[in-house]
């Protein structure tokens, strides 16, 4: 049996959603959990779930956590005992195959850099989010663990998301996308026109740039960016689609027919919102590192932590990182 290592005490609703999210995996999925943090809070939270298979949970004692509001790198010093580097190093010395969390991003990337190391090739590592389109689902990366990059690393990421597609959405032959401001190879910043003489010339099937508006039209099954990039589109658009329900629900209540046509429509809304609902896939994996990383949503719901939980289980039974290092080395990169 896989076990996934759960960084209790990252997130904002933490324990109580990270324990009750990473029991509903447990259940439902071959897979063991250990859940790192403050023991006392855990077991407390456990307390809870009295029919919870003790052969498949186990808890990690680390006493300290790192602040959303702690320069990562700094905290990592001087917490020996954070819940994130305690998790990962269970998964570095071979006692859990992956690695959940829902904390501070930046500590999550580091600790997870330290106990991994890189795979060979690759300088960077990205996060992978996915992203809904008319066709299916889309991959963009990076999505903040590297923020500012070099045009080689734009194309090791089109080399990742390539894998990632392959693995996670079944596509024969993904079709790589460079986000850019305007279709031709020429727009853009020194970057983006760089990254794009090398995608162009990579043996990847590269679509060309990707306009922003055009991330969720399907044009593309992988599209990457640098991490700021990347992290702002993503936010804007989460922030998009809360307020899109937000109006929507206002509107469907406004009055009393609007109210019967909501009743009609209720089916169609529960279907939009799974497409583009974050915790239906439940986070992004860290690609690049020499281990299996998921980082999920601060603000991640049991659901979300279910199912990222049961991610890090795929990824580690499919064997993800490994097939990512092997196209890494088949593929002609430039290493700086």
């Amino acid at each position: 049996m896989l076990w996934v290592a759960v960084d209790a005490m990252g997130g904002d609703f933490a324990p109580r959603v990270l324990v009750d999210g990473a029991l509903a995996a447990a259940r439902h999925f071959d897979l063991g959990v250990v859940l790192v943090g403050r023991r006392d809070a855990i077991e407390g939270e456990l307390g809870r779930h009295p029919d919870l298979d003790p052969e498949r949970v186990r808890v990690v004692d680390a006493p300290d956590a790192v602040a959303m509001d702690e320069a990562p790198s700094a905290a990592l010093r001087r917490k020996p005992g954070a819940s994130i580097r305690v998790a990962a190093d269970l998964v570095a010395r071979g006692e859990a195959a992956a690695l959940f969390s829902a904390g501070h991003t930046g500590a999550t990337v580091m600790a997870a850099y330290g106990a991994f190391g890189m795979l060979p090739g690759v300088d960077r590592p990205a996060l992978a989010a996915t992203v809904p389109t008319p066709t299916g689902p889309a991959i963009l990366l990076d999505v903040g663990a590297s923020v500012e990059c070099r045009p080689q690393h734009l194309l090791k990421f089109g080399v990742m998301g390539d894998v990632y597609a392959r693995v996670a959405l079944g596509l024969d032959r993904p079709r790589v996308g460079l986000l850019s401001i305007g279709e031709e190879a020429t727009k853009g910043n020194e970057l983006t026109r760089d990254a794009h003489r090398l995608l162009k010339a990579s043996p990847l099937d590269f679509a060309g740039n990707v306009e922003a508006r055009d991330v969720y039209t399907g044009h593309a099954d992988v599209i990457v960016c640098d991490g700021f990039t990347g992290n702002v589109a993503l936010k804007v658009s989460e922030g998009l689609v809360d307020v899109v329900e937000r109006m929507l629900r206002d509107e469907l209540s406004s009055t009393i027919t609007m109210r019967v046509g909501s009743l009609i429509a209720r089916r169609a809304l529960r279907h939009f919102r799974r497409r583009v609902d974050y915790s239906e896939t439940g986070g992004a994996p860290l690609l690049g590192v020499a281990g299996v990383a998921i980082v999920g949503h601060g603000r991640s719901s049991a659901k979300a932590v279910r199912n990222a939980v049961a991610m890090a289980y795929r990824f580690a039974n499919q064997r993800v990182i490994e097939r990512i290092a092997r196209e890494i080395a088949a593929t002609a990169v430039p290493h700086q």
